[in-house]
């Protein structure tokens, strides 16, 4: 049988998780995080205020910095699943081309979709265009699409970033079970606050669903 990779699953906080370094040498591994409390998690080149502080606090929200790219992303307990894919240098997923990994994850996700899942495929689409943007994308990461990334009724359904190291790619990616736009757009800064109506749909799937695309991914990716 070939290769395939680990899947490991645990639970700490949004800060704990991506402060995680990704060891040297790198293995083929999934790690799916359990996020343990809410946090509105910004893109590496963000500025911080673009964040309305007090309401973070007031809502009991950590604002937190990851190192991969895109825009704002808001993590809520219960309401979406988050899984990083690390890629080591030379592995099946590997390419000097940046968003090669990108889009060959996005292929494996949507195979789960429609073959695991039994999604049916004319629903489902990778993006493997360049990067679909609107006026509110830079600010919040599902209003626009990147390559890789995976639509479900033509509604983004998972987000995918990239950090990569001398020896591994990390992919970052989430989808949702249920969304919360008009909490989203209250924590933002007032100056950089979109209407709801503004922003793009964002798909969702069942929690059964949602929860059952780590473990097929597992399978289906090749070391």
């Amino acid at each position: 049988m070939p290769a395939r990779y680990t899947l490991e699953r645990s639970s700490a906080s949004a800060t704990e998780f991506h402060a995680r370094a990704v060891p040297t040498p790198a293995a083929c591994e999934i790690w799916w995080h359990e996020v343990a409390g809410p946090a509105l998690v910004l893109g590496s080149t963000q500025r911080v205020d673009i964040v309305d502080a007090e309401a973070c606090e007031l809502a009991g929200i950590d604002v937190v910095r990851r190192r991969s790219g895109g825009g704002a992303v808001l993590l809520i307990p219960g309401a979406v699943e988050w899984i990083d894919v690390i890629v080591p240098r030379d592995s099946a997923g590997w390419a000097d081309d940046v968003h090669a990994p990108m889009r060959w994850l996005g292929r494996h996700l949507a195979s789960v979709l429609t073959a695991d899942l039994a999604i049916d495929p004319a629903r489902v689409d990778v993006h493997d265009g360049p990067m679909v943007t609107t006026p509110w994308s830079t600010t919040i990461c599902f209003d626009g699409v990147g390559a890789g990334e995976v639509l479900l009724d033509g509604d983004k359904l998972v987000g995918i970033s990239q950090r990569r190291t001398r020896d591994a790619a990390r992919l970052q990616c989430c989808w949702y079970t249920a969304t919360d736009p008009a909490l989203l757009v209250s924590l933002l800064a007032a100056d950089q606050r979109p209407t709801v109506e503004a922003l793009r749909p964002v798909a969702t799937l069942p929690g059964a669903l949602a929860s059952a695309i780590p473990a097929h991914l597992a399978r289906r990716l090749p070391a």
